[in-house]
């Protein structure tokens, strides 16, 4: 169990207004649902309000507009974003309980000549590291962890067991990379000749910008000739697949499932529901929000929340019956006045 907390040294750390018992030990982050009275839970969305009255939890972080409700049974820390405080609440936490990586190289890793790592980074069991990487302050570079030759890791990005990060691939600072993750692997690029497939080198690499967080088994692939690039703050879930020569602004963010095929540009502030496809060459503005499952066919140059399902038919039959789709809303219009014509 991790050493207990004070309220009080939770509110120095990181503000608020502590409305109890500044002594009051907390030992663990709980929901409302599960929490007891050495718990320190949330309250972000006021529609959850009625399970403050069932819960057990020593204290709740909650808006000023939910104080009333939350001091009538206990503890309080009031803060104007209840769910901004929880992040940095739970990364305050990890940074207390989570073993600290030890610097050094394993013994059974493997370093190529040439490479530069620093002293505070930490390479671990059976990691590779590549002819002429480097590898900056703080990185932890897991088990089994691949670094080809020529990348760069930035200071403090820390990468879990089984990452891969292929030759030339460059990744900022602060980042955080999930198990299985493949930064760097050949885009899809094939030439057709006489009914067979001819392989087009991928010459280019994988630029990564400070403050990422790539999910477990995504795949980011190099370049064809420039590189594939992810701006600063980008984030991506789970099973993600980046194209070639994609270009994703700073602070987008993808859920599950999201498929970007071969150049297509994401602007800033983006965000992609699982399951959304945005095929090849396309561009979104910055600010474009895709809803979950939506096949994203044409560019969109106008900043919005965008979706669209639309079934699955022979080609030919599937454009006509989209172009009509489009139609609706004229086609009604235009229904209409005509009734209003009629005697």
């Amino acid at each position: 169990m991790p050493t207990p907390v004070r309220l009080a040294d939770v509110v120095a750390a990181l503000g608020g207004v502590l409305h109890g018992d500044g002594d009051l030990a907390i030992t663990r982050l709980a929901p409302l649902e599960s929490a007891d009275a050495s718990s320190l839970s949330f309250l972000a969305n006021p529609r959850y309000a009625a399970k403050l009255a069932a819960s057990a939890a020593g204290c709740v972080v909650v808006a000023p507009a939910q104080q009333d409700l939350v001091l009538a049974r206990g503890a309080a820390i009031v803060t104007p974003d209840p769910y901004l405080y929880f992040a940095r609440l739970t990364q305050w936490w990890a940074a207390r309980t989570r073993p600290a990586a030890v610097p050094g190289v394993h013994p059974s890793a493997v370093v190529e000549p040439g490479a530069l790592i620093h002293p505070t980074a930490t390479i671990g069991a059976l990691a590779y590291v590549g002819a002429s990487a480097r590898i900056g302050a703080g990185v932890v570079v897991g088990t089994h962890g691949h670094i080809g030759a020529g990348a760069a890791i930035g200071e403090g990005t820390r990468l879990a067991p089984r990452v891969t990060v292929g030759d030339a691939c460059v990744l900022g600072a602060r980042g955080i990379l999930h198990s299985g993750v493949v930064v760097g692997a050949d885009g899809f690029g094939f030439a057709p000749s006489q009914g067979t497939w001819v392989k087009i080198e991928q010459l280019g690499a994988v630029r990564i910008g400070d403050d990422v967080e790539i999910g477990a088994n995504t795949c980011i692939d190099r370049g064809a000739l420039d590189d594939t690039v992810l701006d600063d703050g980008v984030k991506l879930d789970n099973l993600i697949q980046v194209g070639h020569n994609v270009h994703i602004g700073a602070h987008s963010a993808m859920a599950g499932c999201v498929g970007i095929a071969g150049s297509a540009k994401i602007g800033r502030h983006c965000t992609a529901g699982g399951g959304a496809i945005i095929l090849g060459h396309l561009e979104l503005v910055d600010h474009v929000h895709i809803t979950a499952a939506t096949v994203v066919t044409r560019s969109i140059l106008k900043p919005g929340q965008y979706s669209g399902l639309f079934p699955f038919d022979d080609n030919a039959s599937w454009e006509k019956n989209a172009a009509t789709l489009r139609q609706l809303h004229t086609l009604r219009d235009r229904i209409r006045a005509l009734e209003k014509t009629r005697p």
